[in-house]
């Protein structure tokens, strides 16, 4: 730093950070060159769904955690299914996960579509908003709608509806798609594959920042795919797994004063989930023509540029479509068990054979913003006496804070438009679920 910069004060609070979802400040401060302060504070009023779901049945869980957000909520809807079926000790059919995997698909790219076009794209493209884009890059914009809705009409068809799915239920399905309804699926994704041509030379032709730090990520991984929907923990910092009852040998949260969510780490001071996680982690499992894509767009692994998690995000928007194509087919060749439908609740027929034990129940899947962890105990009943949420949001925030505290010395030459911008740009790059992330709250009895 030179002496001119070793004598520069800068005081930034950005309240409330634009273009993520829920409130977030970022609040830098350096007197005479020396960093005394760069956080996210995340000043989010706490939801208690823990609590919320205590005293409840395990047969309607689910129905409250997709409440926990309206981006993610089918992810909540499957991490919220798998613990409640491991505390049952209940196997679903190979039929249920396959559907549900699809329908993880349908989110994340409804989710990463919104992030890349509407939250990310007005910086690389120099515009406040989205809203300017549409004098300057209409055919953008229209591109973007367009495929969002159609992701929505296809949660509709899995679901029920978009947000807050009613289809999804402990055991498996209360509704399957139809062979109609699966054609129209195909035919929609079909006609995407032109636009998902143009998303990827858009994101060719952005520039965004040069900034490394290297970190330890976290993810789900599976031998025989590219994990979203089942699979082990593992970080990029050792060689085996642990299994999702056991994630709490990596998921350490604890307080932080300058938030009302949960911080996380492991053996370091802060590790990074999310679709840069994945990729780093999993991205020899991606399909060939995701891997085109990570090519064509200088995607590697590993890769430490936090920015580049929008990219990895384009990948996996490639990853998911082909994916998901590919779960269709199977079911157009191959049929749909509609036997294999079941009720929210068992029948009363159903229930003196039904076996219910007191256990603990831990579901794990990949969502957009990364791991996404429900955890039940509950009693001979199905009745939830303990539960916790890890939400990715909450695994990411030491890791932005680090990230900040790294950036902010290599461009404080920079004019404080500048360097607030880019300081918004890093917290954007996590593409944050601020409101899913406030799960506590700090009381202080005097």
């Amino acid at each position: 730093m030179s002496g001119e910069l070793a004598k520069k004060d800068l005081n930034i609070n950005v309240e409330y950070i634009t273009r993520v979802e829920g409130h977030g400040n970022i609040v830098v401060n350096v007197k005479e060159g020396k960093l005394e302060k760069c956080q996210l504070e995340i000043v989010e009023a706490p939801r208690f769904f823990e609590a919320m779901v205590r005293g409840r049945s395990l047969f309607e869980v689910q129905h409250i955690t997709s409440r926990i957000c309206g981006i993610c909520s089918t992810g909540h809807c499957m991490a919220s299914v798998q613990a409640a079926e491991g505390a049952m000790g209940y196997e679903v059919s190979e039929q249920t996960k396959l559907f549900r995997k699809l329908i993880l698909h349908l989110e994340t790219l409804d989710s990463h579509l919104l992030h890349a076009y509407f939250l990310v794209a007005p910086d690389a493209l120099g515009a406040p908003s989205v809203v300017p884009l549409i004098k300057t890059h209409k055919d953008v914009v229209l591109r973007a709608l367009r495929m969002k809705r159609q992701y929505s009409d296809m949660c509709d068809i899995m679901a029920g509806r978009h947000t807050h799915p009613i289809s999804v239920c402990p055991r498996g399905w209360t509704k399957l798609p139809s062979k109609k309804e699966l054609e129209k699926m195909k035919e929609i994704f079909t006609g995407q594959l032109d636009d998902l041509k143009e998303t990827v030379e858009i994101f060719k032709s952005v520039k965004l920042p040069d900034f490394e730090r290297e970190t330890e990520y976290v993810a789900l991984t599976h031998p025989d795919e590219y994990a979203f929907y089942e699979g082990e923990l593992t970080t990029s910092d050792i060689s085996g797994t642990v299994k999702p009852g056991d994630y709490m040998e990596i998921v350490h949260e604890y307080h932080a004063a300058h938030s009302t969510a949960k911080h996380s780490r492991n053996k370091r001071d802060s590790y990074m989930v999310g679709a840069l996680a994945r990729f780093n982690i999993n991205s020899g499992q991606l399909n060939d023509e995701a891997k085109a894509v990570a090519e064509e767009l200088g995607l590697k692994a590993p890769c430490y540029n936090p920015f580049m998690n929008t990219v990895a995000q384009v990948v996996e928007i490639a990853h998911c479509t082909y994916d998901a194509i590919r779960i269709i087919d199977h079911f157009l060749e191959n049929g749909v068990d509609y036997d294999d439908v079941v009720t929210s609740w068992p029948t009363r027929d159903e229930w003196p054979s039904f076996k219910v034990k007191k256990g603990r129940g831990v579901g794990a899947v990949e969502v957009p913003r990364g791991l996404l962890i429900h955890d039940y105990t509950a009693d001979e009943k199905a009745v939830v006496t303990e539960a916790n949420c890890c939400i990715p949001t909450n695994q990411n925030l030491a890791n932005v804070d680090l990230d900040m505290k790294k950036l902010i010395p290599e461009i404080i030459g920079k004019s404080e438009e500048e360097i607030t911008l880019l300081s918004e740009m890093l917290v954007r790059a996590y593409d944050p679920c601020i409101s899913c992330s406030c799960h506590l709250l700090d009381v202080k009895f005097v």
